[in-house]
């Protein structure tokens, strides 16, 4: 089994990966029937940010502009059916952390339309100072709590958890890996990325190593990346951000890509005129708002408001700590290093997450 180093958890954010033979599928089961609507799935960060972007902008002014963004936004029921008694108490009020789940519908492998391929735990400090953002990969091995329709109740690969019973019993699962109470939740699908970085005119995006996509969104099916710095469009991006296949690493290094993916985003919308163009602001965020869903009761005006000042500097990206991977059955998974993780997750309980990063430094 690959190890990882004994550095703390928080002092190697995607930087070093141990060795993966992670499999893509979550354990097999009859898989949750999909929503109604493609968009009620979609899962991640990308709303949480730009409805930070749009408050620079001062957009957020303009009531009627922000009603019709908001009503093109789904929302999600993310924590019915979640037992209040097994949920984690609130330890640092006054802090927020939201579940952001992802996944790609139009990855040709994605055939079941109830995988979570992207966990990450956003962690917003009291003082909406930075943020957090923790990478959980999808093939963690852990304990599944039963849903109310009687699925799971037994170990397996965290991202069973969506297929199982969908979005509360992933808040339960994530609680219950983590220790740490889910407040809210997004969801977006990274296939989304292609109109939002189209959006954008492009993002920039420096390549660590040669190597080929062979899911790419070309006609040829391929796409060759060339070690160095480069401007992507959309299609080019997805990609980039969807290729596991390619790296002996494999989805650590994805999980680092569409982190670079992320960020490359909020860099060019800060920075590339988006917010003092109109029209490019609006492209952005109307492109932004059809790829993603939030639970009903977050509020993204106020969300908003508190987070104005954040941008992408504030941001940290990491990955929870893991000893590496191994075989359960005929599944490859990965397991988590746990007391790393205790106490990574402790410290996001208690908001103490940056002091650790300053004292392991």
């Amino acid at each position: 089994m690959a190890t990882m180093s004994d550095r703390h958890p928080l002092a190697y954010p995607d930087t070093r990966f141990p060795s993966s033979g992670v499999d893509t599928g979550a354990a097999e089961e009859t898989p949750a029937p999909a929503p109604r609507r493609r968009r009620g799935r979609r899962i991640a960060l990308i709303v949480l940010l730009v409805v930070v972007l749009l408050a620079g902008g001062g957009l957020l002014a303009g009531g009627l502009y922000y009603r019709s963004v908001n009503s093109s936004i789904d929302r999600v029921d993310a924590f019915t059916g979640v037992p209040e008694g097994a949920r984690p108490q609130v330890v640092a009020k006054g802090a927020m952390n939201i579940m952001i789940l992802g996944s790609d519908s139009r990855d040709p492998e994605n055939t079941g339309g109830s995988r979570s391929d992207t966990i990450i735990l956003a962690h917003l400090p009291k003082d909406r100072s930075s943020a957090q953002l923790i990478s959980i990969p999808r093939d963690t091995w852990t304990a599944i709590p039963r849903s109310k329709q009687g699925r799971g109740g037994r170990d397996a690969k965290i991202n069973a958890a969506y297929a199982w019973g969908g979005v509360p019993l992933m808040v339960q699962t994530v609680e219950k890996f983590t220790g740490v109470r889910v407040d809210h939740v997004t969801m977006v699908d990274f296939a989304g990325f292609k109109e939002i970085v189209d959006a954008l005119g492009g993002i920039e995006i420096d390549v660590e190593q040669n190597f080929t996509s062979t899911h790419s969104l070309d006609p040829s099916g391929k796409r060759e990346f060339v070690k160095g710095r480069q401007t992507m469009d959309g299609a080019t991006a997805l990609d980039y951000a969807r290729e596991r296949y390619a790296f002996a690493n494999g989805d650590f290094t994805r999980i680092k890509h569409q982190q670079q993916v992320i960020k490359a985003i909020l860099d060019k919308a800060a920075s590339g005129g988006t917010l003092s163009s109109p029209t490019k602001l609006n492209s952005f965020v109307r492109a932004t708002a059809n790829s993603v869903a939030v639970d009903k009761s977050m509020s993204l005006v106020d969300l908003a408001m508190e987070m104005r000042h954040l941008r992408s500097g504030n941001l940290g990206f990491y990955t929870c700590p893991v000893k590496g991977t191994g075989r359960v059955g005929s599944e490859s998974v990965v397991f988590a290093d746990s007391a790393k993780a205790k106490t990574l997750f402790d410290a996001v309980r208690r908001d103490s997450v940056p002091e650790i990063l300053s004292a392991d430094k």
